[in-house]
């Protein structure tokens, strides 16, 4: 059996001080973990890591496209635990100079949703949903 379970995600940097930066900019810190070359991100959820592009694609020995500029069919999700916080956490990554793919609304499932791309396209959800339930550490257990 495989652990059904969501560590760590790692991304893959095109420029890693752009990108760690930006990660800084929205108050999240490092962990010790970290290093000129990698840098580590405890959040309530997963370990967020960012590593070289080109490294990762040799470690994973498969080719990534030679540019940031296209979207990956990968979406990150913040979740909050109010619909107003959806406003407020877009906010903020506005403030640190995300792009900003669509402004906060009312989502069709019933939630509050918004979505934002980082300096090198990374796809991101803010959603606050009325079902999700948080651990003590504001883990998401279910939504």
């Amino acid at each position: 059996m495989v652990f059904q379970r969501v560590s760590l995600l790692t991304i893959g940097a095109y420029n890693l001080p752009v990108l760690r930066s930006f990660y800084q900019s929205l108050g999240w810190e490092e962990t010790e973990s970290s290093s000129d070359s990698y840098a580590v991100f405890k959040t309530a959820g997963v370990i967020l890591t960012l590593f070289p592009v080109a490294e990762l694609a040799k470690d994973a020995s498969i080719e990534f496209p030679s540019s940031p500029d296209a979207y990956r069919p990968v979406t990150f999700a913040i979740n909050v635990d109010a619909p107003e916080q959806v406003d407020s956490t877009i906010e903020q990554v506005r403030i640190s100079g995300a792009k900003l793919l669509r402004e906060p609304s009312d989502a069709f499932w019933g939630g509050r949703t918004a979505y934002f791309a980082d300096p090198e396209n990374n796809l991101w959800e803010v959603a606050w949903n009325p079902s999700a339930i948080f651990d003590e550490r504001g883990a998401m257990l279910s939504f």
